[in-house]
């Protein structure tokens, strides 16, 4: 097991003791299976970019806040090989933290990866009402949020405020980079 994904776990089980929570409240709260929670917990799997969605939306944090969180102490430079990649196989994604980490500030840059044919569905926003922009650097992406798609290619990029599902989508026949801003509401 990887060390970002043993101390991910640890502090996933982290906030749920610290609201008081159950793995079964949890479950409830989220609309992950208690078993997958648990096995996360534990660090026995590494949980899925939309398991990791759903928990971020329960604990009022984007997903890179929470990355940040299992981090070492933040600096104000972090070198490309030091920034924090993070990987859903089974989904084609793959998701680099380009910004230094830091609690304070409501603005971060994400590099995403998303393999041919990836089809990557959030059922919520992290924090309702995140501002994004993606700018696609290389290949053709598929953005549907608030039931408009928006068809992206190389150089495009789109911005909006996340109210609600989202869907990210690789199509064209090569794999798609991206950058994503975040900004917290």
């Amino acid at each position: 097991m990887r060390d970002i994904d043993l101390r991910l776990g640890s502090r996933l089980a982290e906030l749920r003791a610290g609201r008081g929570w159950s793995l079964g409240e949890l479950a409830e709260r989220s609309g992950v299976s208690r078993s997958t929670l648990s096995r996360a917990e534990r660090a026995e799997i590494s949980p899925t970019a939309a398991v990791l969605n759903r928990l971020c939306a329960v604990y009022g944090r984007t997903m890179s806040q929470l990355l940040s969180e299992v981090e070492a102490e933040p600096a104000p430079v972090v070198r490309a090989a030091d920034q924090t990649v993070w990987e859903d196989r089974a989904a084609g994604f793959v998701r680099r933290s380009v910004s230094p980490p830091h609690a304070g500030l409501r603005g971060e840059l994400v590099e995403g990866r998303l393999a041919h044919g990836a089809d990557l569905a959030y059922d919520r926003p992290p924090v309702p009402g995140l501002e994004q922009h993606l700018w696609v650097l290389e290949g053709e992406v598929e953005v549907t949020a608030a039931d408009v798609t928006h068809a992206l290619g190389t150089g495009d990029c789109l911005r909006l405020r996340v109210w609600g599902p989202t869907r990210f989508r690789c199509v064209g026949g090569d794999p798609a980079r991206y950058v994503l801003a975040v900004v917290l509401p």
